[in-house]
């Protein structure tokens, strides 16, 4: 039989249960968007950006069973779209990238949009494929799937040359889509019964959860409870353990970590990570100590020993890893655990870093703690909170306690500024019976603001909390105290309403600690109307986080005594002489 590629294309996307794309269309994929035109289950969306785009294919992949669907013009939109494509690539994150791509029937060179995208695109995807004819479609398609989700999970781009799309070809059927059968876990029952036997024996013993535990939040609470082990996350894995669990401590386990991780990993002995890099927003900067006695389950053995050697490295998917581990413990002697008061320690920390934030006075700016207190309280557990880059995400970590694993997320490793506006509407458009809100930056607002005009057009009832202080503050607070001055973190000129009015969203200003309550009961009823509504925060950023003071102090004490000594110095004849 003769398609055309296009209709080979949305055959193949509709089979993997595809159900929306994001892109924009150009010359060499408007074949393409009739075709999914004509489709009775993925709607294309019109975004205002490919990069947010890029984004909102993301969310629909953290937030949903779907895989992210972008559908772009080759060059120009591959690289608007990149940013997107290397956030999903170094979070772990399934997403499909169709392009369009230059003609290959013509002898001609210098065509409109002619490069070379795998070359481009290589260093930031999984893998990618060139179309040569119309045959290897629905195989090269399935096959990108397939990619995109087996083991750490990633970006995988395909590439339609325009003249396969419009003409014609021969097939020899439509196959349809075959999901790959669950593959057993093959690990060692030594190294299992090793690990085992470290965690039963530690006297202290902790753990560790980044995204790769995110289907796992019941083995990690079984093996908490059974070891009395508190339990720290990475920032990206921030809802993987519940908020609520009394052995729940926070982000990370170091000196940038809040009092409840840092005192209850103190003397850890016998550390259990499960899927996370340790990488270096994580670590605080590798600000943290890690036992000797480290077990390690990931399902990329490239990450084992990157950063801190593994006593016993388990490679496998998380939670059938920690099901063996489960079996094996069972078979041994009850822990020795000796930490009996850690559950009152934990919530003892947690109301002393509490009461300080309480005590701080913001001025006539909001208190962060009284605008989470309000969220978490207006918001149900099975609601999403979607989180920008900046000083708010650790704010956010610090003071929004999550309940549900994949309710909170964020651009963590290639830590794209933007992501937070259009991540809300993927999320939105995967969870239409769910409240979905964006915590976000004022800088990070200015990216991607204009995006809240797919939500209006599409009538996604979204809030958009805008952290508004007038500058890139996470930046500005780490250059005041080795430069006292702020360089290009300085904005001015933000009228939040103003966006508003431009987007068709509705508008809320939040200056008082007072109407905190009042605030965000009301914009979440407004959004029930199906229209985006926009907050304007007038936050305080003046007390530093937990996350920001430690950094800093873990990087300063890497300087030699002469860098020391001139940035001191630099800083306090800068202070004198203003």
């Amino acid at each position: 039989m003769k398609k055309t590629g296009a209709w080979l294309v949305r055959y193949a996307l509709e089979q993997i249960g595809v159900r929306y794309t994001f892109g924009i269309p150009g010359v060499h994929n408007t074949e393409l968007y009739d075709e999914l035109n004509n489709s009775d289950s993925i709607q294309p969306i019109l975004v205002t950006h490919e990069a947010g785009g890029a984004f909102m294919a993301d969310a629909i992949s953290r937030t949903s069973s779907s895989i992210g669907t972008l559908v772009i013009v080759p060059a120009a939109g591959a690289a608007y779209a990149s940013a997107g494509i290397g956030e999903a690539y170094l979070d772990g994150i399934p997403m499909l990238v169709i392009s369009g791509g230059v003609r290959t029937d013509v002898p001609y060179t210098y065509q409109l949009h002619e490069m070379d995208q795998q070359n481009f695109l290589n260093e930031i995807t999984k893998k990618t494929f060139k179309i040569s004819r119309h045959s290897e479609i629905i195989p090269t398609i399935f096959e990108a799937y397939r990619i995109a989700n087996e083991g750490e999970p990633g970006p995988v781009f395909v590439e339609v040359p325009v003249n396969i799309q419009l003409f014609t070809g021969e097939v020899d059927g439509l196959p349809p889509f075959e999901p790959a059968p669950p593959q057993p876990v093959l690990v060692e029952a030594a190294l299992v019964t090793k690990a085992a036997e470290l965690l039963a024996q530690a006297k202290n013993p902790g753990i560790f959860v980044g995204w790769g535990a995110r289907d796992a939040t019941d083995q990690v609470a079984r093996i908490a409870e059974y070891l009395n082990a508190p339990v720290s996350t990475t920032l990206q894995g921030l809802s993987v353990f519940p908020a609520n669990h009394p052995l729940h401590t926070g982000m990370s386990f170091g000196p940038s970590s809040v009092p409840a991780a840092e005192n209850a990993f103190r003397n850890c002995d016998c550390m259990l990570a499960i899927g996370t890099r340790f990488g270096e927003i994580a670590t605080g900067s590798f600000g943290v100590k890690v036992t000797d006695n480290l077990i390690h389950i990931d399902i990329n053995p490239r990450v084992f020993h990157a950063n801190y050697p593994a006593r016993v490295a388990l490679e496998g998917d998380a939670a059938q890893v920690l099901e063996l581990l489960w079996d094996a413990m069972q078979k041994l002697p009850e822990p020795v655990n000796e930490r009996n008061n850690i559950r009152e320690q934990i919530l003892k920390d947690k109301d002393a870093y509490t009461q300080v934030w309480l005590q701080h006075d913001s001025g006539d700016r909001v208190n962060p703690l009284h605008f989470f207190r309000s969220l978490r309280k207006a918001l149900d557990d099975e609601d999403f909170v979607v989180v920008d880059d900046g000083n708010h995400t650790f704010l956010t970590a610090e003071l929004m306690p999550i309940h549900r694993s994949k309710h909170m997320i964020s651009p963590t490793d290639f830590n794209c500024m933007g992501y937070a506006v259009p991540a809300v509407i993927g999320t939105k458009l995967a969870n239409p019976d769910k409240q979905v809100v964006g915590i976000i930056g004022d800088g990070a607002f200015t990216m991607t603001c204009m995006e809240i005009l797919t939500a209006t057009n599409l009538k996604l009832g979204s809030v958009f909390f805008v952290f508004h202080d007038g500058e890139l503050s996470q930046i500005s607070q780490a250059q005041e105290i080795p430069y006292n001055r702020k360089t290009c973190t300085v904005l001015n000129g933000l009228d939040v309403s103003g966006v508003a009015r431009a987007t068709g969203a509705r508008f809320l200003a939040l200056e008082r600690n007072v109407d905190c309550d009042d605030v965000v009961t009301k914009a979440l009823q407004m959004a029930r109307d199906n229209v985006p509504v926009i907050v304007d925060v007038k936050i305080d950023y003046s007390k530093r986080t937990r996350f920001t003071e430690g950094i800093v102090g873990t990087n300063l004490k890497r300087f030699n005594l002469g860098t020391k000594a001139r940035f001191i110095g630099r800083a306090l004849m800068r202070r004198v002489t203003g």
